[in-house]
């Protein structure tokens, strides 16, 4: 089972939390990008745009934090974050 959490902050309280779990055999980074549209679309927030940091970060710790650059539009709170909590 693969599960990650995608966690929604502001003035470093949580707003909202969701956790996406995929058994599929996909590849993990398609797991990665599917639980992180469907969280998306679940709570109505726009898609982030993946820059090279995230990337980076998402590599080292399984983890990463988008930031209001990564959204083409206002999303209304600080950073987005995603972190793989289970995975096969």
């Amino acid at each position: 089972m693969f599960r990650i959490w995608i966690r929604e902050w502001k003035d470093n309280h949580m707003l909202r939390d969701i956790v996406v779990a995929d058994d599929s055999d996909d590849t993990r980074t398609h797991k990665v990008v599917n639980a992180l549209n469907e969280a998306c679309s679940r709570l109505d927030l726009p898609v982030p745009i993946w820059l090279e940091a995230n990337i980076e970060d998402f590599k080292r710790n399984s983890k990463t934090r988008f930031r209001p650059e990564s959204f083409m539009e206002d999303t209304g709170f600080d950073y987005l974050e995603i972190h793989v909590i289970e995975e096969d």
